[in-house]
């Protein structure tokens, strides 16, 4: 399972999301087409990336949505849970931890961080807020694994090197300023101006046809 491709793991984490509301709604059992029908992709797909963790479904019934659930939680998440750290209490920065609060057990924001006073020693959700400058302590203590950087574009490389050197593996990168990080540590860098101009484009080719 290490070795599955990255969009795989995307896909897999946006099936459990989808399958996670068909169980809420008393659905048992799903066939691939209704998955991809959800996710917008291709029945094809959906079985691609289902044989790559070893499950299949029966063509009577389909998925055990349960199971899959279950099975997908056994790859995606860490038996013990990982901490998570948000750096940057700015509008996103908050949003972010209203819309994750409660959202996954094995994913857990335990702190943030910031470098404005007002915001220092309050709490957004229950989530403290730390200054910049007790990051490195603060993340050892805590055993964040993982650090999401919500900061001004010309804070972002001296930011990303402050996570480093502090032990995070891994970061999400929401800032448009590409950030450099060795081997060993995970970076997925998220760009809403270029997801948004993307959006448009697919809308203008629509236009024009």
């Amino acid at each position: 399972m290490k070795h599955l491709p990255h969009k795989t793991i995307e896909r897999l984490s946006q099936y459990r999301r989808a399958l996670l509301i068909c169980l809420n709604n008393g659905q048992m059992h799903i066939y691939s087409h209704e998955i991809a029908k959800i996710q917008h992709i291709t029945a094809v797909q959906v079985r691609r990336d289902l044989m790559l963790i070893g499950y299949t479904g029966t063509l009577r019934k389909g998925y055990n949505v349960k199971e899959l659930i279950e099975l997908i939680g056994q790859i995606i998440d860490s038996l013990d849970g990982i901490n998570v750290a948000i750096i940057g209490m700015g509008n996103l920065g908050r949003a972010l931890i209203n819309y994750f609060a409660g959202k996954r057990s094995h994913l857990k924001i335990v702190a943030s961080f910031d470098i404005n006073p007002d915001k220092i020693g309050n709490k957004m959700s229950g989530i403290p807020c730390f200054s910049i400058d007790e990051m490195e302590k603060v993340i050892r203590e805590k055993n964040i694994k993982v650090g999401i950087m919500t900061v001004p574009e010309d804070f972002a490389s001296q930011t990303a090197d402050k996570l480093v050197h502090a032990g995070i593996k891994g970061i999400l990168n929401y800032t448009p300023k590409p950030v450099y990080v060795p081997n060993e540590v995970y970076l997925e860098e998220y760009d809403m101006i270029t997801s948004l101009e993307k959006v448009a484009f697919y809308v203008k080719m629509q236009e024009t046809e």
